[in-house]
């Protein structure tokens, strides 16, 4: 977990580059992982099938400790638990630093709270302590799911509640980010999605309690 004033001294170390496009060629990737090691970027989000590839260049080419995380479920977080699960043992094996994984909201709105523990569970199970964040579409919940889904993710020991994948229509807002910061204290981190395009946008997360930013953009 990073340190708030050293956070507000340079938000760039806590920033997860990503870049989700179904268009992400091989030269993309690398190109994405070069621009996260000029503005010290603290790792590349990517999808699956591009673990391999970042994390090689990385290791072989850039020589530096940036992280390389991925998408679980994305974007919407609806296939069963199984193949979620596979897909994170895949992740793993390509080498994977940390894993982003998208809830079923649909069980959420089922009121089948069991089905999301159980799948969260497992995938911070086989997760061999790399980090996994739980992604929960706050703009489609209302308090009381939020606050259920939070405690299911405190008891899973998830090390991050994330706000949005950043697919879908609603953006994340400090609001929200403050609301979940006074639910976990200091139990688990939260990782912003969704709305920041500007370094000015994500130190505004980060007063308000974020601990990571996702972005698409170079802040």
């Amino acid at each position: 977990m990073f340190d708030k004033r050293e956070l507000l001294k340079n938000v760039n170390v806590c920033v997860d580059f990503t870049l989700l496009s179904p268009l992400a060629t091989e030269k993309d990737i690398k190109k994405h992982c070069n621009i996260a090691l000029k503005h010290h970027y603290y790792g590349v989000c990517i999808n699956p099938v591009n673990v391999k590839i970042a994390k090689r260049y990385i290791q072989t080419e850039l020589l530096k400790d940036i992280k390389v995380c991925t998408v679980i479920g994305y974007p919407l977080g609806e296939n069963v638990s199984q193949i979620k699960i596979q897909e994170a043992k895949q992740a793993i094996s390509d080498g994977v630093d940390e894993l982003d994984v998208v809830i079923s909201i649909s069980r959420v709105k089922s009121g089948d709270y069991a089905y999301v523990k159980n799948e969260l569970t497992r995938i911070v199970r086989i997760s061999k302590k790399r980090v996994v964040k739980a992604i929960i579409e706050t703009g489609y919940l209302t308090r009381e799911e939020i606050n259920k889904v939070v405690k299911i993710c405190l008891k899973c020991r998830v090390d991050y509640i994330q706000t949005s994948t950043g697919y879908t229509l609603t953006r994340s807002t400090p609001e929200e980010v403050n609301y979940l910061d006074n639910l976990v204290g200091e139990r688990c981190g939260i990782k912003i999605a969704g709305g920041v395009t500007t370094k000015a946008e994500a130190i505004e997360m980060v007063r308000a309690g974020a601990q990571r930013i996702g972005t698409s953009r170079i802040i």
